[in-house]
């Protein structure tokens, strides 16, 4: 079973930069896996979030960044390409490639980039993912002739590009993640008992099984808000089953239960409101959720596993 992986997720205004920063270098301290930023440039107040990723990624040893996710229409995909195969280089390969085919397309549109339609937007996301795996790690010229993108006599990086997750949501989006992705991070944080995850990962499947891809090489990894509290809480769930959270130990079982009952890869927190987690929230995360999710999951994965042949 592959191992399961924790992380979380920031605010990246450049007001909380101290902050942050003091944030990541916890997390890297104490075993998380990654850390992710939005990547929202027309926002004058954030960081962008390349360049913030690029220098966490110096300043620590072990924990990977990612862009949760990316601003594909504000960043051409060849040198979005060169941006993600130095980072990895010089981090060890510390980098996931969030991708996103763009949402708030009066926002980019302000920053001169042509607007797309929807259905464009997602035939753009699909090229873009498929040159950048053309420019990482090959060896000879990319030629490349897309409908949205082109590039001519390209040498590749000699570095094989990062994971890709992406945040589909649509069907067209969510097809172009069951061919070309390795990962899906569900909408509006959706999580494992969500209609939008039953209705969506399907589609995913189906596209990647019509390729000739293994649906389960795509893993789903979930945003996923809430509060760590000292006591039990009566409810971990609302009205609308969204989680809520709880105690360290109703946080365990609950995501032992979403890694072996519904094949989840992968949990990035947030704050209850959405935003960055305070440091004991992330110091429990990391200290007493994530170790113990991990061993149940291992417990459970020592003990299905077949004995010797007699």
């Amino acid at each position: 079973m592959r191992k399961v992986v924790f992380g979380f997720g920031a605010h990246d205004g450049i007001a909380g930069r101290q902050e942050w920063l003091r944030l990541t270098t916890q997390a890297d301290r104490d075993g998380l896996d990654l850390f992710s930023l939005s990547d929202h440039p027309y926002l004058g107040k954030r960081l962008d979030a390349y360049a913030a990723i690029g220098l966490v990624l110096g300043r620590t040893e072990r924990i990977a960044g990612f862009a949760n996710v990316t601003n594909l229409p504000t960043r051409p995909p060849a040198m979005l390409a060169r941006t993600v195969g130095t980072l990895s280089a010089l981090s060890g390969g510390r980098v996931v490639l969030g991708m996103g085919a763009g949402g708030l397309w009066d926002r980019i549109a302000d920053m001169g980039v042509p607007r797309l339609s929807p259905g464009e937007a997602v035939e753009a996301f699909e090229e873009a993912i498929v040159l950048i795996r053309l420019l990482s790690g090959g060896d000879g010229p990319v030629t490349f002739e897309g409908r949205h993108y082109r590039v001519t006599d390209l040498e590749p990086a000699p570095v094989e590009a990062p994971p890709v997750w992406t945040g589909s949501v649509g069907r067209k989006s969510l097809a172009a993640t069951g061919r070309v992705a390795d990962g899906w991070i569900p909408g509006h944080a959706a999580d494992w008992r969500s209609a939008r995850y039953r209705e969506s990962r399907p589609v995913i499947d189906e596209a990647a099984v019509a390729v000739g891809r293994d649906p389960s090489e795509i893993s789903t990894i979930y945003n996923l808000p809430g509060r760590i509290t000292d006591s039990p809480l009566p409810a971990t769930r609302d009205a609308d089953g969204r989680w809520l959270g709880g105690s360290p130990e109703q946080w365990v079982e609950e995501l032992t239960g979403a890694v072996l009952d519904h094949g989840a890869a992968g949990f990035t927190l947030f704050s209850p409101g959405g935003g960055t987690p305070d440091s004991m929230t992330l110091g429990r995360w990391a200290n007493e959720v994530a170790p113990a999710v991990r061993a149940g999951v291992n417990r459970a994965g020592r003990s299905a596993a077949p004995g010797p042949s007699r």
